[in-house]
C-alpha cells in the first residue's frame, strides 16, 4: 500500500508539474489532489525538497531506461551507430517531456543530493553512466584524437585530471575533455531546444541537432553510415 500511495504521489507531482508549473507542485497541493491532509503527505515526505528529488530521481530514471533501450536495440551495431541511437533517445525523451526535463536541469544539484546514497544520486549516475560506457568503448577500440594536456589551462587540467580519477581513470584527462566537449554540447542544444531559446530562427531544432551528432562522431574518431 505504501508503494501504491508513493506511486500517486509522484504522478500526482508529476500533473502538477505539466500542468501548472514547478510552483504548483507543494506538500499541501499534492495532498488536496489525492484528497489527504498536508500532515499525512509529511509522513511520506518530510518536506518538498524530499518530494522535489524523489520525483527528480523518477524522471531521471525513466530518461536513462529510454536511453539504455535504444541502446540496447542495436547491441550488434558499432559504436557510432549506438551512440548516436543514445542521443537521439535523450533528445526524443527531452522534446517529448519539456517540463521534466526542465524540473531535471533548471536547478544546481546540492551536497545532500550529490550523496552516494541519496536516490537523486543514484538517479544521476545511472543517467551519465549510459553516455560515458559508449565514450569508454569508443576509446578503448580505438583512441580518438585528444588535446595536449600540457597546452590546456592549468585550473581545466586540474579538474580533468581530478575527474579521471573519479572514473577510475577510465579515460585519461585528456580523454575526458573530450568527452565533456561532446556532453556540453549535446545539452546546451537540448536545452536551446527545450526553452525554445531558438524559435526566432528554426522551428525545427532536428537538422540542427543531426548536424551536431555528425560533428560529435568525428571528434570521437568514428565512421557513420550515409
Amino acid at each position: 500500500m505504501r508503494g501504491a500511495t508513493l506511486r500517486e504521489i509522484h504522478q500526482t507531482a508529476r500533473t502538477l508539474l505539466v500542468g501548472k508549473g514547478p510552483s504548483a507542485v507543494t506538500i499541501n497541493a499534492v495532498a488536496r489532489e489525492m484528497g489527504m491532509s498536508g500532515p499525512s503527505l509529511y509522513h511520506y515526505y518530510k518536506s518538498r525538497d524530499a518530494l522535489v528529488d524523489a520525483v527528480t530521481a523518477d524522471f531521471m530514471q525513466e530518461m536513462a531506461e529510454a536511453m539504455e533501450r535504444d541502446r540496447d536495440s542495436h547491441t550488434d551495431a558499432p559504436p557510432a551507430e549506438r551512440f548516436l541511437a543514445v542521443c537521439r533517445a535523450m533528445r526524443l525523451w527531452a522534446v517529448s517531456h519539456p517540463a521534466e526535463f526542465r524540473w531535471i536541469f533548471a536547478s544546481p544539484v546540492d551536497s545532500v543530493q550529490h550523496e552516494p546514497g541519496s536516490a537523486r544520486h543514484q538517479a544521476g549516475q545511472r543517467f551519465a553512466q549510459v553516455f560515458l560506457d559508449l565514450i569508454v568503448e569508443v576509446w578503448t577500440i580505438r583512441p580518438f584524437p585528444v588535446p595536449a594536456l600540457d597546452e590546456l589551462p592549468e585550473e581545466l587540467r586540474h579538474q580533468l585530471k581530478a575527474y579521471s580519477r573519479l572514473i577510475q581513470e577510465r579515460l585519461p584527462a585528456e580523454a575526458v575533455h573530450v568527452y565533456v566537449t561532446c556532453w556540453s554540447r549535446l545539452y546546451g542544444l537540448l536545452c536551446l531546444e527545450v526553452l525554445h531559446q531558438m524559435d526566432f530562427v528554426l522551428t525545427d531544432m532536428e537538422p540542427l541537432f543531426e548536424q551536431c551528432l555528425h560533428e560529435l562522431t568525428g571528434l570521437l574518431g568514428m565512421t557513420e553510415n550515409p
